[in-house]
This record gives C-alpha cells, structure tokens and sequence, in this order.
C-alpha cells in the first residue's frame, strides 16, 4: 500500500490543539508542539511522518503479537462489516462470531474456564472480574466476601475500579476517593526487594505476604487475589518459579478466589498460550485483551470457571452487568482470524523453542556490561535494570526514577523503541520478531547505555 502524504506540521498543531492523548504529561506536550506523528508500520518497524523508521520493541503497547500490515485481518473485518458491522448482546441475542470465539478461548484455555465475558478494553475486563467475583460471592450467601488483595505497583487498568485494584502510588494518588475494600501485598521483585536473599527465602516470604495479610483481613472477608503471572508495566517482574503454585495453594486452603491477570501475558508472550499455563495453576477468573486481536481491533475478555458460572445460572434473575460493545462481531471475527495466525504459523512454539531462548541468551550478553544489573526474560517479555555499580542493584543518584527515562530517549533516538519503567527498560516486542532484529534490539540497548553514561553520572534527586 502506498504511504498517504500527511501535513505532519499541522497534525502536530491539531494534536496540541485538540488531542489529550493517556498517560502523559500534557504541558510537556504543548512545549514540544505536539506528538511524533506515526503514519504506518510494516511487521516489527513503525515509520513516523518524517519516514524515520523504529524497531518496535514494545508491540504497540504490549499487544501486537502477529505484526503490522496483515491484510487478512483487515479483509476479515471488512467483510464482517459488511455483513453485520455491529449487534448487540442483551436482548437474548448473539453473533456468530462471538459465540465462536467464545468457544475458541474456552478450548484455549483449557476447558475448566468453559465461558467467556466480553468487553473492549483490559480495564473493563478488570471490572468484569470484580463485579462477577464480587456477586459471585453474594449468591453464595457470603456478601461479606468483598475484600479483593493485588500486589503493590501491580497495573490493573485506568479506569476507578482498575487504579484502585492497581498498586501505583502515583495513579493512586490522582482522581481518587479510591473503591474500598482493596489491599495490597509486595511484589515478587527479586532484584529490589530481595537481592541478598536466595531465590527460595524470598520465595517463601513473598508468600508469606498473602497468607498473613488474608488473616489480617479476615479470611471470610476476602473474595480473590489478583495479580499477573508476570507483572508487565511494573517492570517485568518474572517471579520465583514456585510462587505461583505457592500462591495458589493459600488461595484454596483459605477458600478465596485466584484471578489471573492475563491482559499482557496472554496469547504467547511467555511460550505458553497463557501465562497461568506456564506456571501450572487453574485459576477461576481470568482476564485478557491486548494480544486477544494482535490490537487491530478493541476486544476483552474475561474467562469463567464452571462453578461461578453454575452459580450465576442458579440465581434466577439477571445480573445487570455488560457493555454496548460486549461481543462486538467484527472485533470478534478479527479476534478469531488473529488466532488462526498466531496458530498457523506456531508462534506460540517458536516464542517457547527460538526467539524466547535466543532473546534469554542475549540478554545474558547485555547483563554483562557495567551499567547492567540484571537482564531478564521470559518468553518475549523482558528487563533491563540500569545501576550505578556492576553487581550490584544501586541506582545513580541513590534512588530510582531518571536513569531509565534518559536511556530510553536514547533507545528511541538510536531506532528502537522501548518503555522506561522506574530505571529499568522493559521489552516486549512483535512475536514475529526476528532474530537479527533482537540482535539489532540489544546492540541498541547496549550502544544507548555507553552514550548515556555522562548524563547518568549527572542525575541528582537532591533538587
């Protein structure tokens, strides 16, 4: 397809003039005259209006599994427009589509999670999960259970009930009066928080954390823990390899509900199909997007067990809970044609069997240059902690918050773009990627943290 020749100038001047793009600072924004303008994106690059190409390496916004520029989906989501562009779900109708993705995403799943709830967004799956484990609850004879337990810096969302689910302080502290009802454990962030301890010990208190904070609460208080199998914008926090199943034990011996928050971690990011499979637990929720149409189009879902769903059925009215677009038959049809791609072409495999251990060795290489603290992976997600001394997990300034943002301008200025959380980059680029492009990722990453050291031996946190 030829480029279309857009007036960058003046989409700049119309993006200050009339766009609040999420998550940013806005004042910055209308100093720097606007956003970078991107135009188009092929495979793994994006090219942005001035035709300046960047690696991209964090799939969109986690979400881009299949690549840029697949015309099937587009043809699938014209002819289903064509056909029937939009219904909904609540007068005891249903499309084909849905109903076939549906069982699709049970099947994936792996049966136990037989029903699937449909929305547009990874928040409004967080929300799903908390209306439906929160009612599930009061069917049960047990209203008191409304107590949810996340993790600390965990992301669950932007809207009210995903911020306040959420553990970032600094979301947190905007927009509030918070939900209630909401507590917090720490998370499993070896390097920070237990860089002295073996892996087992941190383990072990990690664990710990749930237990005691349940008994805090009140056990016949708590309705479900949360927390995704790997944190994604809290750093890519990949934890000890049996706290999973550690977790899910207190959940049954206490009676409370695991959710796992597949938002990030689904549909092959970590070599799995999701997360939860990888670590070898059964939850009984679970939420998912982003990956769920490679992005193409806005869809969520949140998987059910048979014993919530068996409850919902047996409560003889309705429960008042869904969303214009839940089900939405053309995002569903692109959803399902994504699918048959990320099938077809095994990229679930090749992220468990090439591209996730190549990355892995890769990475292993970049944590031994002096500005690497640690470098880790799973599957095609992975960090890189920026410090101020080899072998250690001192940050410049003694206090994280600069170092990842100066290293990662630099990224995109050399070409790739990555996202800076704390001082850290995380990546989590296309499955497609190939492995001259990681190599081309961490040559960059490596060439950016040489050019950076001036400015990093500069940062103060004083002023």
């Amino acid at each position: 397809m030829k480029p279309r020749n857009y007036d960058i100038d003046e989409l700049r001047r119309l993006d200050v003039a009339h766009h609040l793009p999420p998550h940013q600072d806005h004042g910055l924004m209308r100093d720097l005259g606007g956003a970078r303008i991107i135009t188009r994106a092929e495979g793994c690059v994006i090219y942005d209006g001035h035709g300046e190409a960047l690696l991209d390496g964090m799939a969109g916004l986690w979400c881009v599994m299949v690549g840029y520029g697949r015309e099937e989906l587009a043809k699938v989501a014209y002819d289903q427009m064509v056909e029937l562009p939009y219904y909904n779900a609540f007068f005891k109708t249903a499309t084909p589509p849905a109903i076939k993705l549906a069982e699709r995403l049970s099947n994936l799943l792996g049966g136990h999670l037989s029903h699937i709830f449909f929305n547009s967004s990874g928040s409004e799956a967080i929300d799903t999960v908390m209306r439906t484990a929160r009612f599930y609850w009061q069917i049960k004879g047990e209203p008191q259970r409304s107590v949810f337990i996340a993790r600390h810096n965990a992301y669950h969302g932007s809207t009210i009930a995903g911020t306040s689910l959420g553990g970032m302080a600094f979301m947190r502290s905007q927009g509030g009066p918070l939900l209630g009802d909401i507590e917090h454990i720490m998370q499993p962030y070896k390097f920070n928080l237990g860089f002295d301890e073996t892996e087992e010990a941190f383990c072990a208190r990690a664990v710990q954390e749930l237990e005691d904070k349940i008994l805090a609460v009140g056990p016949e208080r708590v309705a479900a823990f949360i927390g995704e199998p790997v944190q994604g914008a809290g750093g890519v926090i990949i934890p000890p390899k049996d706290y999973w199943p550690r977790i899910e034990a207190v959940c049954r011996k206490y009676g409370i509900l695991l959710v796992c928050d597949e938002v990030i971690c689904g549909f092959g990011r970590l070599g799995a199909w999701f997360g939860h499979h990888h670590y070898g637990v059964k939850p009984d929720l679970v939420s998912m997007a982003k990956g769920l149409s490679s992005g193409y189009l806005p869809i969520s879902a949140v998987g059910v067990a048979d014993h919530i769903v068996e409850a919902l059925r047996g409560y003889g009215d309705d429960f008042v809970h869904g969303y214009t677009y839940s089900g939405h038959p053309t995002c569903a049809a692109v959803a399902l044609a994504n699918l048959d791609i990320i099938e077809r072409e095994g990229l679930v495999e090749r992220t468990r069997d090439d591209t996730g251990p190549y990355l892995a060795k890769a990475f292993a290489e970049l944590a031994k240059h002096p500005l690497v603290g640690e470098a880790r992976s799973l599957g095609l997600i992975g960090a890189v902690e920026i410090v101020s001394e080899p072998g250690t997990n001192h940050r410049f300034g003694g206090k994280e918050g600069k170092a990842g943002l100066i290293v990662r301008d630099l990224c995109i200025q050399n070409g790739l773009m990555v996202r800076a959380v704390r001082d850290s980059l995380v990546f989590s680029p296309p499955l497609i990627i190939t492995h001259a492009q990681i190599d081309q990722a961490v040559s960059t990453i490596a060439k950016s943290l040489d050019a950076a050291l001036p400015a990093l031996k500069a940062v103060s946190y004083d002023s």
